[in-house]
């Protein structure tokens, strides 16, 4: 089959940061489905990991951790897809990624596709839609269908997180939902998605927030650049407060939620499959409760710009294009050569 991946940790600019190669198809294991890869898209994790892990000539590290495609096979124990199911997923740390003609996923992580979108637009939401979801309704336990007289910050609210943390929570809870951006075409597409208000980061948040007339704010889920925001957000926080936290700040100094008694939670995607959680199926059931919601059109993909066919040098594009830190909604590949 045909793959991407590289072996050693390169800038995206050298040609063999990412390179086309073959590679033997997998089989299936008692769980795992066999899908027949439609479609990827790229995500922070993808470029962070490419300059943290090497492979060799034998084994290059294939990355990816978003797919659309189609199940070409499935394990003796699978129970919740069937040959011919078109699936989407964000995949599993600790396996070869998407970036591949054939993956093997666990179908407790994989959820059924949108019927009402593309290959490509399905792709742009597993990863985002799960990490959304789960900081939103598991780690700040924002209330479903509630929180009338509540708002939540949602902080790099353009990014591929924060297009579908903003949808989510507007389309399902009660919130005063604030997105923050810093152009104005990263603010117009978070205004589109449904935010009741959006504020520039590149000002200090407190103050953005009280010429506003938001006041402090009840829920915080700050996606990117935490460090740099750090006083601002605990400033901002309303006492008794929630923080949810997805990037990796250098440091964090937990001292300051005291006076207010904020609490502090971490949200990574990939701890349930990283760790096999009892509850591990729970990714299985997000994914296709959003697939519902896409197709009842309450919530939208959130595909930015769709760079052309899976190779290699349309995949360094997309990481290049990650990096500069200026992409709005999600990088979609489709296709093989």
């Amino acid at each position: 089959m045909k793959a991407i991946g590289y072996i050693q940790s390169l800038p995206i600019t050298e040609e063999r940061a990412l390179f086309d190669f073959e590679t033997a198809a997998p089989s299936p294991g008692p769980r795992d489905l066999l899908v027949r890869v439609k479609a990827v898209s790229v995500n922070p994790v993808d470029t962070k990991v490419r300059m943290r892990r090497a492979g060799t000539d034998a084994a290059p590290v294939i990355l990816g951790w978003d797919a659309a495609g189609v199940v070409e096979a499935v394990g003796t124990e699978v129970t919740l897809f069937k040959v011919g199911d078109d699936v989407f997923y964000a995949g599993d740390l600790n396996r070869p990624g998407t970036n591949a003609e054939l993956h093997l996923v666990d179908e407790r992580i994989v959820g059924h596709k949108p019927a009402s979108l593309s290959f490509a637009e399905a792709a742009a939401l597993p990863l985002t839609s799960l990490t959304a979801w789960e900081g939103l309704f598991d780690r700040l336990q924002v209330p479903m269908s509630g929180g009338e007289g509540s708002s939540v910050l949602i902080i790099g609210a353009a990014g591929g997180v924060g297009s579908l943390a903003v949808q989510f929570a507007r389309q399902l809870t009660r919130l005063t939902v604030i997105g923050t951006a810093s152009r104005a075409e990263s603010r117009a597409w978070v205004e589109t998605l449904g935010a009741h208000a959006v504020i520039d980061h590149s000002r200090p948040l407190s103050a953005e927030l009280d010429s506003a007339g938001l006041g402090l704010v009840d829920y915080t889920y700050t996606l990117t650049n935490t460090d740099t925001h750090w006083a601002e957000i605990v400033k901002g926080a309303k006492p008794q407060g929630r923080i949810a936290i997805i990037d990796d700040p250098a440091s964090l100094d937990a001292l300051p939620l005291k006076g207010k008694s904020l609490s502090l939670h971490w949200e990574l995607m990939f701890t349930r499959s990283l760790f096999q959680t009892p509850d591990m199926i729970r990714q299985h059931e997000i994914l296709d409760e959003v697939a519902r919601l896409v197709d009842a059109g309450t919530v939208r993909t959130t595909l930015g710009a769709n760079l052309g066919t899976i190779t290699a040098a349309n995949l360094r594009r997309a990481h290049a294009q990650l990096e500069s830190g200026r992409s709005i909604g999600k990088i979609v590949l489709e296709g093989w050569d």
